[in-house]
Order: structure tokens, then sequence, then C-alpha cells
């Protein structure tokens, strides 16, 4: 049977939690990578959080594979890492992606206006 996007939030969003700013920001100064998996044009128009690591959702897997020759080396599968988008949606179905690769501690912080209304800087 056919899944929707719906449904396919739901389920990524089951398996990836969500946190809040504070809980990123404390997470972050202990060592998680901050992942802004937006589009450049988003990015250009409002800013990233402040240190994020910019990634767009459709080149996630093969930045994030340490075998793929485009991998980011700022992605590692031990450490821990928080994602956001523009609502939340793309951040838990590119933490679902992280964890079908391997990555254990992944996180949704939601959108980045989550980040900026809870405190965090932009850059």
């Amino acid at each position: 049977m056919a899944k929707s996007v719906k449904d396919m939030v739901a389920e990524a969003s089951r398996e990836v939690p969500r946190i809040n700013q504070q809980d990123a920001a404390a997470m972050i100064a202990e060592g998680a990578v901050l992942l802004d998996v937006r589009e450049p044009a988003e990015i250009t128009e409002t800013g990233k959080a402040e240190g994020a690591v910019t990634i767009p959702r459709g080149l996630l897997e093969f930045r994030a594979d340490p075998a793929s020759e485009l991998h980011n080396p700022a992605l590692d599968p031990d450490k821990p890492v928080i994602l956001y988008c523009a609502a939340g949606g793309r951040a838990a179905l590119a933490g679902k992606a992280l964890k079908d690769l391997g990555y254990s501690k992944v996180y949704n912080l939601g959108g980045f206006r989550d980040w900026v209304e809870g405190g965090g800087e932009r850059e």
C-alpha cells in the first residue's frame, strides 16, 4: 500500500525525537552537529543558525555516508546530529534517513523559526 508524505513524516517523527532550542544548544555545546537541510535559496533569504552545517535534503544521504565520495566530514555516525528545516517535516525525514545510515543519535529541532524564537543566534 502506498504511503502519503504525511504518513512518511509521521513515521519518521516516531523514530526521530523532537527537541527544543534550549536542549539543542546544550547538546551543541557538548559536540553535537547542527544540520540545516533547507535549500540554498531558503538559507539566503533567512540566514541560518549560527554554526549550522548546511546540506540540502536532496543531497543528505550522499554527504552523510562515510563511504561516499561526497561525504561531509562534519557528519560522523558516532556524533549526535540535530536537524532543522523550515517547519520540521524535512528534518524528520532527514533524521530517519540518517538513522537508516547508522546514525544513532539523531534529533529533530523542527524549523528554523524554532531555533530563532528559542533564543538561538543566527548568521
